[in-house]
């Protein structure tokens, strides 16, 4: 599991003082920095280098995540395939889950701009954060 603390900053609320909606996506993908480094790891954007690509994002609103708070990203290996991973995702707050969710990513060359087999080496990588009892997290 990859883990990370926010701080939630003004701006990133709404009228009610609720965290906004758009704000949980970049959260997470903040929270995907360590993948991405798997396959970059000198973290380079050029499309040379560059490894990965997401094929869907999915959120679920549990409860609304509130300004005052710490906001805990916890990022988890939920599937791997050949040339692409499932990313589960959660946002807690004050030891409760509020937000969840699963990104498929790709591993992709965007010079040929087909997907890649993703290396033995990279999945053993990836598999150090793997889950396979997810459901156990979800409340």
């Amino acid at each position: 599991m990859f883990y990370e603390i926010i701080k939630p900053r003004v701006g990133e609320t709404d009228a009610l003082g609720h965290i906004n909606n758009t704000v949980i996506p970049q959260w997470f993908e903040g929270g995907r920095n360590p993948i991405f480094r798997l396959f970059s790891p000198e973290f380079n954007l050029n499309l040379s280098q560059w490894g990965l690509t997401l094929a869907k994002s999915t959120i679920e609103f549990h409860l609304p995540l509130l300004f005052d708070y710490d906001v805990e990203i916890k990022t988890y290996i939920s599937r791997i395939g050949t040339s692409s991973l499932d990313v589960y995702q959660q946002a807690w707050q004050n030891g409760v889950k509020h937000v969840s969710g699963t990104a498929v990513m790709v591993h992709f060359d965007f010079i040929t701009r087909e997907s890649r087999p993703i290396s033995n080496h990279v999945k053993q990588n990836l598999h150090i954060h793997f889950s396979n009892s997810i459901a156990e997290t979800y409340y």
